[in-house]
């Protein structure tokens, strides 16, 4: 009788069994039928999309539509669409799912932070002074915005904020940044990445032409003559090993070395902070450079590196210690004061409300950060005709000019003082003068003091907004 009912039992277990594997059966049947239906639909409807994946790795690893757009009850874009819970943003979130370590190293980043920009003087510029739209199509189109539910349609992403593929865009479900910014959706190629031209879409312009900069600069020379032999569709992509004719922003600042891995956090070889009025060594500056001198290294010997580097950080010093820092000064003095006038000589109320805020940001925002990047990216014209030729003549017949005439005794007191420094004295000084200050070395001898980098072992001070 025992041995009757444990038969009946295991008999009954073994149903059940068979009947719960069969219903999984029958779900995961009806999933790949619902997911399969996505691809052909989207076959019929998004060509383009259906063809960009279909000659991609995620379609060669069975990687489908619905296993990145999969959405959860609680996604606040998440709608019903042919009987799948999907959204349409796929987040660093999303990503991560499979790609964890490239989705965290991404988050720590920069550019992760590029949408923190609320506040700062760009988007004053742009929101205030030009109009929304100009912050829609450029600066978020660059830096990324918030992406915005419409309220006029539950889950549906609203149409102010959507599309938006910046670096740093602000995701429904609170994550910062967008993968597909540098890994273009649908095909995600390794060589699309690894091209240059494909930073300039926001690496570029009056304030950080590093597309430009690298165009002119022996890499770049060097890679629009050889890019058929960089091998940038392979998997193992490290310099000095599986290529060494020409080094792209890739190379230098996220892919492998013999000593590196490939990381997406494009700070960690990083030591200057070139974006500020006066530039700061980075967090771990020391760390950072010995990880971008690594990557020199494969293709200079250390006396070229070290050498470099000795030139750019003598740039960076100089533009800091002539132009940034005395300039900063005399913007504080004149705040403090009260002296900025508006076009009808009154009292300034707004941000940019004067000419000479105008002047000073130029300054420094544009000549000051094309010196600065040229020097960092070997680009001579950069450095000097769009750099510290165009710094000089804006600080001396523009921005000075402008402060003296607004009559701010402070401020005049300063700059009276400021050009009778070794640095300024020339324009006092008749051209014979200066001329032979140059042919005797004393002139080298002035600025020699400005390529050692004073920030090594210098706290780290975040920019002021």
């Amino acid at each position: 009788m025992i041995a009757r009912t444990a038969g009946i039992l295991c008999a009954a277990l073994v149903f059940l069994c068979a009947s719960d594997l069969q219903a999984q059966d029958a779900d995961k049947t009806e999933l790949l039928a619902l997911k399969g239906k996505c691809v052909t639909c989207h076959k019929d409807q998004t060509p383009g999309i259906y063809q960009q994946w279909r000659g991609g790795m995620h379609a060669a690893h069975d990687v489908s539509c619905y296993d990145c757009h999969r959405a959860g009850k609680e996604d606040p874009d998440a709608f019903m669409h042919e009987g799948l819970l999907i959204a349409t943003l796929v987040t660093p979130k999303d990503c991560g799912e499979c790609h964890k370590k490239e989705a965290e190293e991404f988050q720590k980043s920069h550019h992760a932070k590029a949408g923190q920009i609320l506040g700062s003087s760009d988007n004053y510029l742009a929101g205030a002074v030009a109009g929304h739209p100009a912050v829609v199509t450029g600066c978020e189109s660059c830096h990324g915005g918030t992406v915005r539910i419409d309220p006029a349609a539950p889950n549906k992403l609203d149409k102010g904020s959507y599309p938006n593929s910046g670096i740093g865009r602000i995701n429904p479900d609170g994550t910062w940044g967008s993968c597909n910014a540098c890994h273009i959706r649908h095909i995600f190629t390794k060589e699309q990445a690894r091209r240059p031209e494909h930073c300039g879409k926001c690496h570029l312009g009056p304030d950080h032409p590093q597309k430009e900069i690298y165009e002119e600069s022996k890499h770049g020379i060097s890679f629009h003559a050889n890019s058929a032999k960089l091998k940038l569709d392979k998997d193992s992509w490290i310099v000095g090993i599986d290529y060494s004719l020409s080094p792209t922003c890739a190379t230098c600042h996220l892919s492998a070395t013999p000593k590196q891995g490939v990381t997406h956090d494009a700070g960690l070889r990083i030591s200057w902070t070139l974006r500020p009025a006066v530039s700061k060594g980075q967090m771990d500056a020391k760390t950072k450079r010995d990880n971008m001198q690594d990557v020199c290294r494969n293709c200079h010997g250390p006396r070229h590196v070290e050498g470099f580097y000795r030139s750019f950080d003598g740039l960076v010093n100089l533009y800091n210690d002539k132009f940034g820092k005395p300039s900063a000064a005399i913007m504080k003095i004149l705040q403090k004061n009260g002296s900025l006038k508006d076009p009808d000589g009154k009292a300034a109320k707004a941000s940019f409300g004067s000419k000479v805020e105008w002047a000073y940001y130029e300054l420094w925002h544009h000549e000051g950060r094309r010196a600065r990047h040229g020097a960092s990216m070997m680009g001579p014209d950069y450095a000097w005709w769009h750099g510290m030729y165009e710094v000089a003549q804006h600080f001396y017949f523009k921005f000075i000019p402008e402060v003296r005439e607004l009559g701010d005794a402070e401020a005049n007191a300063y700059i009276d003082k400021l050009l009778q420094e070794p640095f300024h004295k020339w324009l006092s000084e008749d051209k014979a003068s200066t001329a032979e200050k140059l042919r005797s070395g004393k002139m080298a001898e002035m600025y020699s003091g400005l390529y050692d980098p004073p920030w090594i072992s210098a706290p780290y001070e975040e920019p002021a907004k």
